[in-house]
């Protein structure tokens, strides 16, 4: 079965499927997925940047998403797309953060456009 046939809803599932284990390693950053004709290609995890003190990286004591906030991010994460409507073009960031042990999370939607396909419409 190929993308094309696998709604957006589905893919995002299967994006947070495979990135389960990294996020049970972090406790912020930012999800990523690229979408083109309604298929997601690149997606991954970004790690907010290590700060360094005197050139020296600290002891990372850092617990990452929960059981319970992973299926909670991955929902929230699915519940997002009905809010945006004929969208096939474009990239979403779903940012998040755990702090005092409750994950608060944020989502941004790109809509990208291409210029060579406008020339075919003219």
């Amino acid at each position: 079965m190929s993308l094309d046939q696998i709604s957006l809803a589905r893919q995002i599932d299967l994006v947070f499927r495979r990135i389960k284990d990294e996020l049970s390693h972090v406790s912020s950053g930012t999800v990523f997925v690229h979408i083109r004709n309604n298929e997601i290609g690149k997606f991954g995890v970004k790690h907010l940047p290590f700060e360094s003190k005197d050139g020296v990286l600290p002891e990372i004591k850092v617990k990452g998403l929960t059981e319970i906030q992973y299926q909670s991010f991955r929902q929230m994460a699915l519940e997002s797309l009905k809010r945006k409507k004929s969208w096939t073009h474009g990239e979403i960031y779903f940012d998040f953060t755990v702090r005092q042990g409750i994950l608060s999370a944020s989502i941004t939607f790109e809509t990208n456009y291409n210029m060579a396909s406008m020339a075919k419409t003219i």
